[in-house]
């Protein structure tokens, strides 16, 4: 069972990550988010930020749907996350050795080619296998082409914006 602590720690850990200030947690890299709290909206009502559910970067939409149905009592997504690489992670019902993959992953995706490389065990750094760069190069097309979600900001103050 993983809490909002655990993520910050974990976020926290990696090279370059940045802490936004905000309501719940918010985490970038590069200036690109990679894992933060939930901005719940109900129609008619205030967003309440859950620090309870992550929002995870994944990448693309093959992932996202491998995670939502590999995987439906961790993962899950709402219609104004459709089209974007995210999904839900309720924080309650996982480990915190797979938050620890998960939020490293999303860092990964996220994080400039340099921060990637120095970190390590990264495919398309020098010194690896030529068999992995066509993954490096996935990788990389997948964090150029990639959108930021307007909801990322949800609940951090204007001076984070």
């Amino acid at each position: 069972m993983a809490d909002a602590h655990d993520v910050r720690g974990l976020a926290l850990a990696l090279p370059g990550v940045e802490e936004i200030d905000c309501d719940g947690f918010d985490f970038r890299v590069g200036g690109k988010g990679f894992v933060w709290s939930y901005p719940e909206r109900r129609p008619g009502k205030p967003r309440v930020i859950r620090t309870d559910i992550a929002v995870l970067y994944v990448g693309d939409e093959a992932e996202k749907q491998a995670l939502l149905l590999g995987e439906p009592g961790l993962f899950f997504t709402v219609p104004g996350y459709d089209g974007w690489p995210l999904v839900m992670l309720r924080l309650a019902e996982v480990d915190v050795g797979r938050l620890a993959e998960l939020v490293t992953d999303a860092w990964r995706m996220r994080a400039p080619a340099e921060l990637s490389c120095e970190f390590g065990g990264v495919v398309g750094c020098p010194g690896l296998p030529s068999t992995a760069l066509a993954s490096a190069k996935r990788q990389r097309s997948v964090r150029k082409n990639a959108r930021t979600s307007p909801t990322r900001r949800s609940g951090c103050s204007m001076a984070a914006k």
